[in-house]
């Protein structure tokens, strides 16, 4: 995950300097102990369900296997804890701590495979295949259900991180705003250190408390447990050596998120040249056998998705159809790969005159770029405002990823008009196929900023993985079915 990361997560992975002894808040304690009685109690679980699966058909319950059932949670508690399992870092952000719950599973069945092979113990085969496997994915959903919990605590405002930022007052401001849309980072910024004069004395609401020597001192004041260090070149060398040696003195986290960490997160490697630690930043692969692989799960899934909802669409076509005069489907021209233009297809949810009344209402653009967004546009039908806060208005656009226009997941298909006014930066969106949806959807789809917008839709053409991918299509059925920020 730490190559997909946004600049807040960073700050819980990227740590390129960590203090030891690193302070654990209540909160924290409070959490790791439930989720290790959640993992016990998936442990007992699993080893009851296996023991009943291998052994009740047969008519027998050999002994021996119920206190393997009992000692299954401490040999899943050990395995836990030796692949980082229980790491504070990762708790509710990123997927490391999936990652690691994995690797704990994987590790586990071949550490029992070779004990069982070396030891002659015969462990039965049908016991091991049915334990692990469910106490693997029983434990990776508790876990999950147990994040979505902390996340829906933290918008309350509470298992919050206390953060000192230091940096220059632009990137500090982008990073408070950043917090405070998305909560589940766990963090808050309490104080700020400005790099250089002149400092302004609050920044988005947060007190400027010093400058980069002031920071261990505004620590104690404000009694937090954590400083980030934002892409501040002042703050290099032997200053942030010094700054890390006080900090451990009392267990304060210390995190730098790296100026790359946008751009060529994933691509970034630490090499050694002439004694010194060097970032080496790989291009981007937006061609070979990766793309093809994306290619052909693209248009797999658009098949399996219009014949799977082909009773929808139709249901959808005739209740437009029923509602408003005019076509059901919309058409448009947009920009796709490389600038070359196509047809995307979409329910219709505006009147059949919207373009002709569009020009009446641009004194209401709600949009600070190049888009034009209006809360309540009085061009959207009634039918069409309830396909809007569902996406559903977006269902035929799996006719452009079958014949290849688009892709399942990748930047906003943008109008003409929009790309003429790009800049040179912003082209950059045409390095790929456009997608249905994309990490501006899943991070607060027509609340964001153009800037912002802009910015992830970068980072996806950057960072592209097919696992980055999966992330951003589970991620997009949370947030269609919240239908935050979709009019």
């Amino acid at each position: 995950m730490a190559g997909n990361l946004t600049v807040p997560e960073a700050l819980h992975v990227e740590q390129s300097v960590r203090t030891v002894g690193r302070r654990v808040t209540p909160w924290t304690s409070r959490y790791l102990r439930v989720v290790t009685l959640a993992d016990i109690g998936c442990g007992l679980t699993a080893g009851v369900l296996a023991f009943e699966v291998r052994f009740s058909v047969a008519g027998q319950r050999p002994n021996a296997y119920l206190g393997l059932g009992l000692a299954l949670p401490l040999l899943w508690l050990a395995a836990l804890a030796l692949s980082g399992a229980y790491d504070t870092r990762f708790i509710g952000v990123g997927s490391d701590e999936f990652r690691r719950v994995l690797n704990a599973g994987v590790c586990l069945t071949a550490a029992v495979a070779l004990a069982s092979y070396a030891t002659k113990a015969g462990v039965a085969r049908g016991y091991v295949v049915v334990a692990l496997p469910t106490l693997t994915c029983l434990d990776l959903v508790v876990r999950y259900r147990l994040r979505k919990r902390l996340h829906r605590r933290r918008a309350r405002g509470t298992c919050m991180r206390q953060v000192v930022v230091a940096g220059h007052a632009g990137v500090i401001a982008d990073l408070i705003g950043m917090l405070r849309r998305e909560t589940y980072h766990g963090m808050t910024v309490v104080a700020a250190c400005v790099a250089e004069p002149p400092r302004p004395a609050v920044i988005d609401g947060v007190p400027v408390a010093g400058g980069l020597d002031d920071i261990p001192d505004v620590v104690s004041r404000h009694a937090a447990d954590t400083v980030a260090i934002l892409a501040c070149p002042e703050m290099i060398g032997t200053r942030l050596r010094d700054l890390a040696w006080t900090l451990e003195k009392t267990g304060t986290d210390l995190c730098v998120a790296p100026a790359l960490i946008d751009v060529a997160g994933p691509r970034t490697t630490i090499r050694p040249v002439a004694g010194l630690p060097l970032l080496h930043v790989d291009h981007p692969d937006l061609n070979g056998l990766r793309w093809l692989i994306k290619s052909a799960f693209d248009r797999t899934v658009a098949v399996v998705a219009l014949v799977a909802l082909l009773p929808l669409l139709a249901g959808i076509a005739l209740m437009i159809r029923l509602t408003d005069p005019g076509p059901a489907l919309f058409r448009q021209t947009r920009v796709g790969k490389g600038g070359r233009l196509f047809t995307v297809y979409k329910f219709r949810t505006m009147v059949a005159e919207a373009e002709t009344r569009k020009a009446a209402l641009m004194a209401l653009n709600e949009s600070d770029g190049l888009l034009f967004k209006i809360r309540r546009d009085p061009r959207v039908t009634r039918t069409g405002g309830w396909l809007r806060r569902y996406s559903l208005d977006e269902l035929p656009q799996f006719i452009n990823v079958l014949i290849g226009d688009m892709s399942l997941v990748g930047p906003r298909p943008a109008l003409p008009s929009e790309t003429d006014s790009y800049r040179d930066h912003v082209r950059r969106r045409l390095a790929v196929k456009p997608g249905i949806t994309g990490l501006w959807q899943v991070s607060g789809r027509s609340d964001l900023p153009w800037e912002e917008a802009v910015r992830l839709d970068l980072r996806y053409v950057e960072n592209w993985s097919f696992v980055l991918d999966l992330q951003i299509l589970w991620k997009t059925w949370s947030a269609v079915m919240h239908g935050d920020g979709a009019y």
